[in-house]
């Protein structure tokens, strides 16, 4: 099961999925560099090792909060004044809040600098994902969607050579200054005619409290994020805390958070470029997100439980890892294929957004539960947890391979 041959490729290399993909490449970037830095910067600032510990979480707060909040507000301005004033209004947010974060100070201002770049950040991914899915014929979106991901998550290893090679500040002026440079581009870009149509009609447009007055509506909204939680689970906890996992696991040498993140994403890039095609393969984005998530499962139960006892291999099953969650793109075309061009931007853009401040729960149950069972069994617990949702979710949610996107809402 193919393409048909009379398909042609060349919509995939236009400037709206270029954009995209180059966007989700800045925001990468921009989302994981705080992570990278935090100590580094938090240290400079004049904070000893314990208040990094503890303002370090504050500020990563601040910015999941922004993150949250402008998740709904990105989605809604989205489907009100279209897909292109989010892409701007998002990327210079994102880019001079950056800029800022280079000439901080204190620690107050840099929560209140990462709120703001939280807040700027929300609304790139969604947007791009929805643009890209409406301009694209249906037998390419699947390839449009997962081209943004794949190029989007190689952001995330520039961060980290960027902070290997240079000053923590010179890493923000980076970030903020590759925001910029894309505006440049974004000027060019066209607008979703699927967008312009219904700006022409009486429909209510990005009306978030509608996703939730509807039991049918809300549902599949709950589903949509519950496919990605094994993600933010892998990115959260098992990469984020991998050195505590080293060291449960009695690997001799010190497992390096960053360059997991790192072995991470390259998984996830790689991952996130074969699972669109697979889907189109497949004829079915549910079928190629189940094999992606059983794959994960696996991959999960070696990282934990296979014994892994040496730092090579343990990098290598952290790039397993990132690669079985490489349907970050696939399961948000899912998301904006379930939803009414009247809602498609609220829908996708605060699905994104609430999927990564997933780790506002998860992260504090690891936290409380390794206290009694120990790093390995807590993980796992809420690893149990995290796939009973996502497998809940895929089974009960239609398959939307193909569909017409040009509908609405009411």
């Amino acid at each position: 099961m193919t393409t048909s041959p009379s398909v042609t490729y060349r919509p995939l290399f236009t400037l709206p999925v270029i954009v995209a993909a180059l966007g989700y490449f800045v925001d990468v970037y921009d989302l994981l560099l705080f992570n990278i830095v935090r100590v580094p910067s938090l240290k400079d600032l004049g904070l000893d090792e314990k208040q990094v510990s503890v303002i370090g979480g504050t500020v990563l707060n601040w910015q999941q909060a922004g993150l949250l909040l402008g998740g709904i507000l990105w989605g809604i301005l989205g489907d009100k004044r279209g897909r292109l004033s989010v892409l701007f209004g998002s990327i210079i947010t994102y880019s001079v809040a950056n800029i800022a974060c280079g000439f901080v100070q204190d620690a107050n201002t840099y929560a209140v600098l990462r709120f703001v770049a939280g807040l700027g950040l929300a609304g790139e991914l969604g947007a791009g994902i929805t643009l890209v899915s409406e301009i694209l014929p249906k037998e390419l979106r699947g390839y449009g969607t997962s081209l943004i991901a794949g190029v989007g998550l190689f952001g995330a290893v520039v961060a980290y050579f960027t902070v290997v090679l240079f000053n923590w500040r010179t890493t923000y002026f980076i970030g903020g200054g590759l925001g910029l440079l894309l505006l440049l581009l974004r000027v060019s870009v066209f607008e979703s005619g699927m967008f312009l149509k219904i700006k022409e009609q009486t429909v209510q447009r990005g009306n978030f409290w509608s996703l939730f007055s509807n039991g049918k509506r809300f549902l599949t909204y709950l589903r949509c994020m519950g496919l990605a939680v094994p993600t933010y689970f892998v990115i959260g906890i098992l990469a984020t805390f991998s050195n505590e996992f080293g060291k449960a696991l009695g690997i001799a040498e010190p497992i390096a958070p960053g360059r997991v993140v790192m072995f991470t994403y390259i998984g996830m890039a790689v991952g996130d470029l074969i699972s669109g095609p697979l889907s189109q393969w497949f004829h079915s984005r549910r079928q190629a997100i189940g094999a992606l998530m059983t794959m994960n499962l696996l991959f999960v139960a070696v990282y934990l439980f296979a014994g892994i006892s040496t730092m090579p291999v343990f990098y290598a099953v952290c790039v397993g890892l990132g690669f079985s969650i490489g349907y970050i793109a696939l399961f948000l075309t899912v998301s904006a294929e379930h939803f009414g061009t009247n809602l498609r931007a609220t829908a996708t853009t605060s699905i994104a957004n609430n999927v990564r401040a997933t780790t506002l729960l998860t992260i504090p149950l690891f936290q409380t539960l390794k206290v009694s069972f120990g790093v390995i069994n807590a993980a796992a617990m809420v690893g149990a947890i995290c796939f009973v949702i996502s497998f809940w979710s895929l089974v009960t949610l239609d398959e939307t391979y193909g569909k017409d996107l040009n509908y609405t809402e009411h």
